[in-house]
């Protein structure tokens, strides 16, 4: 039986303890994790790491295995988040995979996958899935 997380659908001043980017991420996580489970995602690994690389979300549905980097944004000031995933990010979330699949060799078939979260004081939360990246 699955728990769903009791999340927020509104970022608001209750959650002005998010002061700091990592705690920010973190919270991201969270979020997404939960968005994700609601989809129909099974979480195998959470910050899944691999020498210097690290996959935020690693999950499985309908046999296929998702490598999900999430990335959340307070503000659309510098950009959105899906934005923020760069070329470094996205080598490392292959490194890493390669490693997970070398260790778990049963999975036939991946996807890299971004999850941005957007979280504007007062609004809704908001979840981009972009999946089957091409990297």
């Amino acid at each position: 039986m699955q728990q769903y997380l009791n999340i927020p659908s509104t970022y608001n001043s209750r959650w002005k303890l998010m002061a700091t980017h990592n705690t920010t991420g973190k919270f991201g996580e969270t979020l997404g994790t939960a968005y994700l489970r609601r989809l129909g995602y099974r979480v195998i690994e959470m910050n899944w790491r691999y020498s210097r690389s690290e996959v935020d979300l690693i999950a499985e549905k309908n046999g296929v295995l998702h490598f999900l980097e999430i990335k959340t944004r307070r503000t659309k000031k510098f950009g959105l988040p899906e934005e923020k995933v760069g070329k470094k990010k996205i080598q490392n979330l292959i490194v890493a995979a390669e490693q997970y699949v070398y260790l778990n060799p049963e999975w036939k078939r991946i996807q890299f996958d971004i999850l941005a979260i957007l979280m504007i004081r007062d609004q809704p939360i908001d979840y981009f899935l972009i999946e089957d990246v091409y990297i």
